[in-house]
């Protein structure tokens, strides 16, 4: 009888020590990806970091699309990686300025509420950083 008992709070104890162990292991796949929506595609998560070049050649397309920003901010060196918020603080700062700028134009030469020009700049340099949301 104490053999019977002592296997099964023995088996109780392992399904419950493996029950903790898969638990969080699975939640922290689940809560770091996209949640599905009808007709969205699922977004891969941000790097941790970007390459300075990457962010340099980001930074020049911004700024020969015409952000103020993106022209004024310095220009990355001697590092090996810079952290992600470098990137999108960039980006952002470029859409509000491209909105800005954009608002007057009609709604059919606009995507995102800025020129399709300006659209087409902010994602061509988000691609370059690999950044996809920000």
């Amino acid at each position: 009888m104490k053999s019977s008992i002592r296997t099964g709070l023995v088996a109780a104890l392992a399904a419950g020590a493996v029950a903790t162990a898969v638990v969080p292991a699975s939640a922290a796949v689940t809560s770091g990806a996209s949640h599905a929506v009808a007709g969205a595609h699922a977004v891969a998560a941000n790097p941790k970091t970007i390459k300075p070049a990457a962010y340099n050649q980001a930074r020049s397309i911004l700024a020969n699309a015409g952000s103020q920003t993106a022209a004024k901010s310095h220009v990355i060196h001697g590092k090996d990686d810079v952290p992600v918020g470098y990137g999108t603080s960039l980006l952002a700062a470029a859409r509000d300025e491209f909105r800005a700028a954009d608002k007057k134009l009609p709604a059919k030469d606009k995507k995102s509420d800025m020129s399709i020009a300006h659209y087409n700049a902010i994602h061509s340099a988000a691609n370059t950083m690999g950044i996809t949301s920000w």
